[in-house]
């Protein structure tokens, strides 16, 4: 059974006027969206302003607030239009990088299977990004490491943010973890729940941190927010239903080359 109600593209951004015009375009031109929503979290630039001429609805955060919030204010404004027209259901929701630009339109690999009715979220497994460097990936292993050790289920890239979810599915994490610890609460909170999840092969391409201090400092952020997280649902003791799956789907076959 598919999703009814079609696509909400939901983009977090601050900061983000040189990238953000070609990122709401390649976003609107998505198979099932009908509206992006960009959620301006205090940005010092014209983000906000620049969003909206190229077509996106705009909700600013007058200080920053993080991704999370940031999220969920975009969810909240997509339920709010949900409920203003019948059209069928609730829209499932995709959360994409503001830094994507064109690129973002490559996501319609993981947005199909959930309005197929074939996962209840995807994560985009992106390639690795001509510019990275400066990562042990210590955070990704705790990330890894923590949700397995929740559910059962191994994630690839556990910290991709760029993931389209149906509301059902979002709806059981609320309230999101904090900070950077968002992409991991949501894995073991909508696994523990019972939904399915998969990851989906996705040519992105958006900025990557470096190895100075700026970038150091962001990965202990990473690695903070990461371990409280896990630290929350292990003092939950959330019951394991699902533990996942990889289905050989039509879609994800299609996607591999298969």
């Amino acid at each position: 059974m598919g999703v009814p109600g079609g696509l909400a593209v939901i983009i977090p951004a601050k900061d983000e006027a040189e990238r953000i015009a070609a990122t709401v375009e390649a976003a609107l031109a998505l198979p099932g969206a009908d509206v992006v929503i960009v959620v301006d979290d205090g940005s010092s630039d014209s983000t906000a302003s620049i969003a909206q001429k190229a077509g996106a609805q705009v909700v600013s955060h007058e200080v920053n607030r993080g991704k999370a919030a940031a999220m969920e204010t975009g969810a909240a404004r997509a339920a709010l239009l949900d409920a203003s027209v019948d059209h069928g259901g609730p829209r499932a929701l995709l959360f994409i990088d503001a830094d994507l630009g064109a690129s973002a339109g490559a996501t319609s690999t993981i947005v199909e299977p959930v309005l197929a009715g074939e996962a209840d979220m995807t994560i985009a497994l992106i390639p690795p990004q001509a510019t990275a460097g400066g990562g042990s990936g210590k955070v990704v292993r705790l990330s890894r490491k923590g949700i397995r050790a929740s559910t059962g289920w191994t994630a690839t890239q556990p910290l991709s943010g760029t993931r389209c979810i149906s509301r059902p599915a979002f709806d059981v994490a609320l309230p999101l973890a904090v900070g950077w610890g968002v992409e991991t609460g949501l894995t073991i909170d909508i696994l523990g729940a019972g939904f399915r999840v998969i990851e989906v092969p996705c040519e992105l391409h958006h900025r990557v941190t470096g190895s100075d201090l700026r970038g150091q400092l962001h990965r202990a952020g990473q690695y903070r927010d990461v371990w409280l997280a896990l630290l929350e649902r292990r003092t939950r003791r959330l019951p394991v239903v699902n533990r996942g799956f990889r289905p050989a789907s039509r879609v994800v076959r299609r996607v591999l080359g298969g």
